[in-house]
């Protein structure tokens, strides 16, 4: 696997070594691991809103009230 080195200020290294300390993480870089990961899977799902977002603005506008389209979805 690639490395990458990454120096932190003495605070956040206490408080990655805490993490691991509480039992949940093997090691730092297994703790740091998992936030970049939730970082990304964050972005991903901003990104689809985004998408979503785009796509409602480009829509026509309805008539419909939100209850209307809600009683639609659920069929």
């Amino acid at each position: 696997m690639p490395q990458l080195n990454v120096s932190l200020p003495e605070q956040l290294k206490r408080w990655a070594e805490s993490r691991v300390a509480d039992g949940r993480y093997s090691s730092a870089s297994d703790y740091i691991r998992d936030l970049m990961r939730r970082d990304q899977e964050t972005a991903e799902q901003q990104a689809r809103l985004q998408e979503a977002i785009d796509l409602g603005r480009r829509s026509p506008p309805s008539d419909l009230t939100i209850e209307d389209i809600i009683a639609r979805e659920r069929g």
